[in-house]
């Protein structure tokens, strides 16, 4: 298995998160949402995988480029 790390590709807040650790998702599933000037922007899953760890929290301001979801794919 794989490690792939999911990052952002904008600055902005974390305004929702979509999944748990554990969760299994396929490619195109939304892991979670940032707000970035007003715009909610979904974050989503390149691969089908097993969700490891989110490594933020709802409300922590990311900067772009910044790893956010842990995938084992």
């Amino acid at each position: 298995m794989k490690q792939i790390e999911i990052k952002s590709e904008v600055a902005g807040l974390v305004w929702k998160i979509e999944v748990n650790p554990g969760d299994t998702v396929a490619a195109g599933d939304t892991l979670l949402v940032l707000e970035c000037m007003k715009l909610e922007i979904p974050v989503i899953a390149e691969l089908a995988g097993k969700v490891l760890e989110i490594l933020v929290g709802e409300q922590d301001q990311v900067g772009e480029g910044e790893a956010l979801v842990l995938l084992e794919t």
